[in-house]
């Protein structure tokens, strides 16, 4: 496996794959990988020949009161788990290579972004359809993959995708969890260990809300209650948002008729984190 820093080193090695007739799988990520990641990773393997992992700390993507700078980074670390799923390559630039200094072209949405993270982080989506865009055009992947743990990211861009004709497929993948329930994250390495324990209280309060609809609760308000009152026992967690949306438009739902997103972002301290999942009615499952 090999690590490049450069555009023009990503697309010798991989117009030198095409050549040879390789299918290209790519993993976008920010680094600090986990086993998340690398499930992401051995998806690609398993569909690809050769895959191409991106660590790039995004700096367009983070707010002026966000954790830009004390954002995990270990790249050595993150090389061993690349390797070990299977990547060839990793393309870790420096935001001097992405983003020159007259950099003035975004690639920017509405409607889907209006709420949950977007609402939250404003500018956040902004910068995160231009880098995966960015990265798109330099990788040149046949597919890529991205965890459903970032269910309004996933969404954004496959319409990111469709909407600009933009030749690739993107495949969501399944949250991996903790063995106690805890989606695996790189900010989870923020946490306490007491706060660790009280991070518990977000795939808790999910599951409940889970079960109701599986009992036939079909009221958005109800499932929103019962997890808000569920995460309200918890005094560490403070709600950022908790929501229930079409699972395609990101738009509200009120009442649950059609495939839905429920999803939740929580401070535990002060460190935000996100879960949800994907419920469909008369499939009695969540997806």
């Amino acid at each position: 496996m090999e690590i490049v820093k450069t555009i023009d080193e990503v697309r010798k090695t991989i117009k030198s794959w095409k050549r040879e007739g390789h299918s290209i799988g790519f993993v976008p990520t920010m680094g600090y990988l986990h086993e998340g990641h690398q499930s992401l990773i051995r998806r690609a393997a398993g569909q690809n020949s050769r895959v191409v992992v991106s660590i790039f700390v995004n700096p367009m993507q983070f707010g002026p009161a966000e954790d830009f700078n004390s954002y995990p980074r270990d790249l050595e670390h993150d090389r061993a788990l690349c390797e070990a799923a299977g990547a060839h390559l990793i393309f870790h630039p420096d935001a001097s290579e992405m983003y020159q200094p007259d950099f003035c072209t975004f690639v920017d949405m509405n409607s889907l972004t209006r709420g949950l993270c977007g609402r939250s982080r404003p500018g956040h989506f902004r910068g995160v359809c231009t880098v995966v865009n960015k990265l798109f055009n330099i990788v040149g992947a046949d597919r890529a993959y991205f965890g459903q743990k970032d269910a309004q990211q996933l969404a954004v861009i496959r319409r990111m995708a469709r909407d600009l004709n933009l030749d690739i497929e993107i495949i969501g993948c399944p949250i991996i969890r903790e063995d106690d329930g805890l989606a695996k994250s790189s900010r989870n390495t923020y946490l306490s260990p007491q706060e660790r324990s009280a991070a518990l209280i977000l795939s808790k309060s999910l599951v409940k809300g889970r079960e109701l609809l599986e009992q036939g609760e079909r009221s958005a308000d109800k499932i929103i209650s019962v997890i808000t009152e569920n995460i309200n026992t918890e005094h560490m967690a403070r709600i950022d948002y908790i929501e229930v949306v079409d699972a395609l438009s990101m738009e509200k739902a009120d009442s649950i008729d059609r495939p839905v997103l429920v999803a939740l972002a929580v401070f535990i301290g002060k460190t935000r984190l996100i879960d949800n999942f994907v419920f469909q009615p008369g499939l009695n499952e969540n997806i």
